[in-house]
């Protein structure tokens, strides 16, 4: 049987999709009709979690493959639009499905700097590496550093660095994959992580890379379908508009007087939720003077003996945090909540008037002296200061770290061109394009829905998605009446950014359908990114230390024996870690972000484009830089027991690449022009990675 030409197999593959895309919609059609006939909620999960599970895993077998040509790179020969799709999925992670509505939802204009840091990443990957890798031509980031830079050194910094960024990013996959699959089943978040796992590894465990692109092309149909039908439903409701990207400045407007209504007094919204915030402070006042006397007891010697107190009128809980440090700080969290929730609603639009140190000393003191008016100035001049620093940072880290994760550069060694390579960045920024557009729409959409019809409700006759959701994650979702009037205040709504999304089709009202289809088109997204790190993570491991470096004369099967092996032992640490629950999602992508910018983008920027980067600069500077972003995140982040006290002028610990960057660009080039130069050999590999016109072959070489 003769091979296809590369035009044959695009018209195969568009005729293949297109007949998966009308069966997708044809299955939620009839499981809606299933449901009008009687079909349970937690049945409808359960075959939506079966039948996704089971076309990802019949992708897998079909795609099973010993080519390592196949394994590592899906052969080369991935068409622009499909590799742009399966890029659009491998980026679609938890964080941007899941989280990305929710950050607009919680912050504003503030989680804006996500959106313009992802977008504008791939702007460098376009610019600064996706073609010159792709001409390289090799399978792994840590090859080109290794053969770029010469010697073992720096490919094993490289697989450090890439098992770092790329397991705290699938940490963060894996535990949006326990969380959608513990709501649509209905069973625990622990099994639902290690049954989502199951989905993961039946795709990149058995076909690499070639399994693991034309999964993630089927995941971006799911997902794009997904996230467009429950925004589109709620603009038609409110604005008569199916058009939420241009409706939802309208229904912004509504959300804007709402917030201020609740922040007047004056008014009968705002009467209520003063009534709310007082009681709110009042609980935050008795747990400052608590907080007082454990500092107390424990000045005084007496800390255990306050904390076996505290202990027992707790009742003895088995999740009481574990010692008197944990108790304070578990404490000290609460109050912050307890704080926020007291305070003015901020505005999704803009800042709101009556907030900051200023608007707080006119109100309690009219009559204040210029000295602290002027005192009052320069505390909300510092926070506005400190605000806009951490906006420009976290776009900085975001968008330089797009351009330095492997997982999202190996990609790029898929297409059977540099042509191709270019094309398909464009197509990955089209596909990315689609949700990114929409989100802020849908988080609008979804506030004034919780404004206008949850805020107002009796305690009595609350929705059922509230109960459902706290019975998920009491963090997720809680409403105390803690002014004891039985009406739902804003103030007394506890919605986290990892709900909105995925509860906006029962916030909506729409068939519990949608909603599996909703939680489907998550588990789509956590799945496809976590398919693509965990293979990052085995393929640097088998390929670039077993390989390279321990056996170079192995044969084929034993390379991917290696491989499948490793990438079983890393996903289920990865589950493990998971389960733990160490940060939300956002957070946790947005660390492997800084992480990825700090170790990888200097090495990879100046190996491209300045030809005196040498062995010497690439180790010290991916080692300083890597070493400062996560000697930053570490007395920073309270999960690993550092304090906001520690942060470097108020940055926050999500942008610590913002300090690890500079410190790895200035090791690379002070260390390069310490020492010798490079080869004249590795001159010559930059000069064919960066001028097409050039004689050679480096594929041939590497092959």
């Amino acid at each position: 049987m003769t091979a296809l030409t590369q035009s044959q197999f695009y018209q195969q593959l568009k005729k293949y999709y297109s007949f998966y895309t009308g069966g997708f919609i044809l299955f939620v059609i009839v499981l809606a009709f299933l449901e009008q006939m009687g079909l349970s909620p937690k049945v409808i999960g359960f075959i939506f979690l079966g039948a996704t599970i089971a076309l990802y895993a019949g992708i897998g077998i079909m795609s099973k493959t010993a080519d390592i040509s196949e394994y590592y790179v899906a052969g080369r020969r991935v068409p622009a639009v499909f590799n742009g799709m399966a890029t659009g999925a491998d980026w679609m992670s938890a964080a941007s499905f899941i989280g990305m509505a929710g950050t607009l939802y919680l912050s504003g204009y503030d989680g804006l700097a996500f959106v313009m840091g992802w977008t504008g990443g791939y702007v460098l990957v376009a610019l600064f590496l996706a073609p010159y890798l792709r001409k390289f031509g090799q399978f792994t980031i840590p090859d080109f550093l290794g053969t770029r830079y010469g010697g073992n050194l720096p490919r094993t910094i490289g697989v450090i660095a890439a098992i770092i960024c790329s397991f705290v990013y699938v940490v963060a996959q894996i535990y949006g994959v326990g969380l959608i699959t513990a709501r649509l089943t209905g069973i625990e978040f622990a099994i639902g992580v290690y049954v989502g796992l199951a989905g993961i590894l039946v795709c990149s465990f058995l076909g690499g890379m070639r399994a693991v692109t034309w999964t993630q092309v089927a995941q971006y149909i799911i997902l794009i379908i997904a996230y467009m039908i429950p925004v589109v439903w709620l603009s038609v409701s409110q604005t008569g508009n199916p058009i939420p990207q241009v409706a939802y400045g309208q229904v912004l407007q509504k959300v804007t007087q709402l917030e201020k209504d609740f922040n007047n007094p004056e008014t009968p919204r705002g009467a209520a939720e003063a009534s709310a915030r007082a009681a709110l402070k009042a609980k935050a006042d008795a747990l400052e003077a608590k907080i007082a006397a454990l500092d107390e007891a424990v000045a005084a010697g007496n800390g255990a003996a306050f904390y076996a107190a505290q202990r027992a009128e707790a009742g003895n809980p088995a999740d009481f945090p574990a010692d008197i440090d944990a108790l304070k700080a578990q404490w000290k969290k609460n109050l912050e909540g307890l704080k926020k929730a007291a305070g003015t609603v901020s505005s999704h639009a803009t800042a709101f008037a009556g907030k900051g140190a200023l608007a707080k000393l006119m109100k309690e003191n009219p009559n204040a002296s210029a000295e602290e008016i002027a005192a009052a100035k320069a505390e909300d001049q510092k926070a506005s200061d400190e605000k806009r620093r951490n906006f420009i940072a976290l776009v900085l880290c975001l968008m330089v770290g797009t351009a330095s994760l492997p997982h999202i550069l190996m990609r790029y060694y898929t297409t059977p061109s540099v042509r191709e390579a270019r094309k398909s960045v464009f197509w990955s920024l089209f596909f990315i394009f689609l949700l990114y557009f929409t989100a802020p729409a849908l988080a609008v959409l979804v506030k004034f829905e919780v404004y206008n019809n949850l805020v107002g409700t009796s305690f009595a006759s609350l929705p059922a998605w509230v109960a459902n959701w706290a019975a998920v994650d009491a963090t997720l979702m809680k409403i105390v009446d803690v002014n004891l009037d039985g009406i739902v205040q804003l103030a007394e709504i506890t919605i986290g950014g990892d709900l909105i999304v995925l509860a906006t089709p029962e916030i909506a009202g729409l068939p519990y359908v949608i909603s599996g289809l909703v939680a489907a088109g998550g588990l789509a997204a956590a799945l496809s990114t976590a398919d693509g790190l965990l293979l990052t993570i085995a393929n640097a491991l088998s390929h670039d230390v077993y390989y390279k470096m321990i056996d170079p004369k192995a044969t084929t099967v034993r390379r991917l024996a290696v491989s499948k092996g490793l990438l079983l032992v890393v996903a289920v640490f990865a589950a493990y870690t998971a389960s733990l629950k160490p940060g939300d999602i956002l957070f946790l992508v947005g660390a492997a972000f800084s992480l990825a910018a700090s170790a990888f983008f200097p090495a990879l920027v100046l190996g491209v484009f300045w030809k005196r980067a040498n062995y010497t600069g690439a180790v010290i500077g991916m080692i300083a830089g890597l070493g400062v972003c996560m000697y930053y995140m570490y007395i920073t982040y309270p999960f690993f027991g550092g304090s906001p006290a520690n942060e470097w002028f108020g940055i926050k610990p999500i942008s610590g690449g913002v300090f690890g960057m500079p410190v790895g660009f200035l090791g690379v080039i002070v260390g390069s022009l310490l020492t010798r130069a490079p080869s004249t050999e590795i001159q010559q590999l930059v000069d064919h990675v960066r001028y097409p016109s050039l004689v050679g072959d480096i594929e041939t070489r590497a092959t």
